[in-house]
């Protein structure tokens, strides 16, 4: 519930704080004096839409902060640990100060979070009513959820269960239909992909073999070179005359004559007779190559034209025959898993079946128990509605289709089931829907009757009347005032009222005054005594004077409360 509200330099309100309490609060006052400023501070506080009209003249931002005890639904505190929003002490302090630049900031104990959080967290602290905006009630998309929420216990676990089911199925046509949509994409990508593996393969590559070509070619262009080479180095070791090979043998018998006189000769001779027995192997060597030389053209074509097929292939698939042949086995591999993907798409369409079934029985198991409780949410309100004059309000909980009509295509988040409040206001009529009546009065108690039958579902902490009783009087008045009360003992509730009736049934009375000071007008707020509640009340049965007769039809109408409270 709100516990105190600060309101600084916001329209005509220069600087208020109020305290407030359990129960039913009414503001009353002058026409003008601000009790709606001080609601629309409120709507502010829980996300309404802001705007720099809203500062007070002459200042640079107006700030608004708000204490509330925290309701203890699960919705809130998850929203609040999500956000990772201290929480521990169950007070919440939201914040909003709006520049006249049009910057907003807003805090949820002390944390900076968006309008759009704000928002989401002040639904569950604050709903307001105006003479012309009933929030949830007059938005049809929300009544399937009102209607849930009247036996929350009963709908809660089918609910459940069968969201649990449509998430899956969402999942697996969100998975089907992408496929779907890859189909074509996918077709060119297998056709790609084969002509290139196909291409790979026959090349039929080996890890080296450029290397070897490119050897054996260097070879084959340079043959008359090598042969030139290779012959005239064996003519000048073995063939000359006289031959370097028959040169060095001279040399080597020269110093084995003398290489007993001296261990250095010993050794130049054993190095030279070594020489001459491997430039004897070198020759024999040069002559075995010279003699397997061979020129071979049409050789030298196939290694030219296979050269020429691994460059075209390094051009598109790798720089070197390891990569073009790692590209081959990662195409090999991903048109596996695209043929894996054809398998699954049979058995994503046969689980979609499955699912398909299984989600129209167990959505038909919840629209059953829905038209359960929507006959017992309608006996309920023509019951409120008696007791605001409306005996001859026709309500009723309209759903779109039969229960032998629903089919899967119907399936959303919320079940397989659309519906909508409808009404006739009078007999003879034909039942229109709830969101079309123009009628202010009667909309402002089909609103109550509402409100009261779906309060303690809501669980919200805080709920605002401004003005709702507009068009009344007499004895639907009194009756409005009773079950504005009926309210607050389950929700704590602020009312703006012009009722005398509805003032009196309040727990507490605020009375909002503007009083002008340095030719600046400012509003102010206070807790009225009883004496002084009784003397307000009777201001607003009789105007602006207060008459005797008018004092004690106020003081009976506090005597009929406190008896009605009994």
């Amino acid at each position: 519930m709100l516990v105190e509200l600060h309101i600084h330099n916001f329209a005509i309100i220069e600087d208020i704080s109020l305290d407030f309490r359990q129960g039913m609060t009414v503001l009353t006052g002058e026409t003008g004096a601000g009790k709606s400023i001080i609601i629309d501070a409120l709507g502010l506080l829980a996300g309404g839409r802001g705007s720099v009209d809203f500062v007070r003249h002459g200042t640079k931002k107006c700030v608004l902060e708000g204490h509330f005890t925290s309701p203890k639904t699960t919705g809130l505190r998850n929203i609040l640990k999500q956000e990772s929003i201290d929480f521990d002490d169950d007070l919440i302090v939201m914040q909003r100060e709006i520049y006249q630049n049009g910057r907003n900031v807003c805090r949820v104990n002390g944390s900076v979070v968006t309008i759009a959080l704000l928002k989401k967290i002040g639904a569950f602290l604050i709903d307001i009513h105006g003479q012309n905006e009933h929030q949830e009630l007059m938005h049809s998309e929300n009544h399937i959820e009102l209607l849930d929420d009247f036996d929350y216990k009963r709908i809660e676990k089918l609910k459940l269960d069968y969201q649990l089911t449509y998430k899956e199925y969402r999942a697996t046509k969100k998975k089907f239909t992408e496929w779907q949509d890859r189909e074509q994409e996918l077709a060119q990508k297998i056709d790609i992909l084969k002509f290139q593996t196909d291409e790979i393969a026959e090349a039929n590559l080996t890890i080296g073999e450029e290397e070897e070509l490119e050897e054996e070619e260097r070879r084959l262009a340079n043959f008359q070179n090598i042969k030139q080479a290779l012959t005239i180095s064996y003519q000048l070791i073995q063939e000359n005359e006289p031959g370097a090979l028959e040169l060095l043998g001279l040399a080597m018998d020269e110093m084995r004559s003398v290489e007993d006189l001296d261990q250095e000769l010993k050794e130049i001779s054993q190095t030279t007779t070594a020489t001459f027995y491997q430039l004897q192997e070198l020759a024999s060597e040069i002559y075995n190559v010279l003699d397997h030389q061979e020129y071979d053209e049409d050789r030298l074509n196939v290694i030219a034209g296979r050269l020429n097929t691994i460059q075209q292939l390094k051009r598109k698939y790798g720089s070197s025959i390891k990569e073009i042949l790692s590209f081959y086995d990662d195409a090999i591999e991903e048109l596996e898993e695209i043929d894996q993907r054809e398998l699954s798409k049979g058995e994503l369409a046969d689980k979609i079946t499955a699912l398909e079934k299984d989600l129209l029985v167990k959505g038909k198991k919840l629209s059953e128990s829905r038209r359960k409780v929507a006959r017992e949410l309608e006996r309920g309100i023509h019951e409120q509605l008696k007791e605001l004059y409306m005996n001859k309000v026709d309500f009723l909980v309209r759903f779109e289709k039969e229960l032998d009509e629903i089919e899967v295509e119907d399936a959303n988040t919320m079940g397989l089931d659309q519906l909508e409040f409808y009404i006739s206001t009078n007999p003879g009529e034909p039942r229109k829907p709830l969101t079309k009546i123009a009628s202010g009065g009667e909309l402002s108690r089909m609103m109550l009757a509402m409100k009261t039958i779906f309060t303690k579902a809501q669980g919200v902490t805080s709920i605002i009347f401004d003005e709702i009783d507009t068009g009344v009087s007499g004895r639907v008045a009194q009756a409005i005032a009773e079950k504005i009360y009926s309210i607050s003992i389950h929700s704590q509730v602020l009312c703006i009222t012009h009722l005398p009736q509805v003032a009196a049934t309040a727990d507490n009375h605020l009375y909002v005054r503007k009083e002008i000071s340095d030719d600046r007008t400012s509003t102010s707020a206070r807790l009225l005594p009883e004496d002084e509640r009784v003397e307000e009340i009777a201001r607003m049965l009789s105007g602006s004077e207060i008459t005797a007769p008018a004092l004690e039809a106020a003081k009976e109408l506090r005597k009929h409360v406190d008896r009605l409270r009994k």
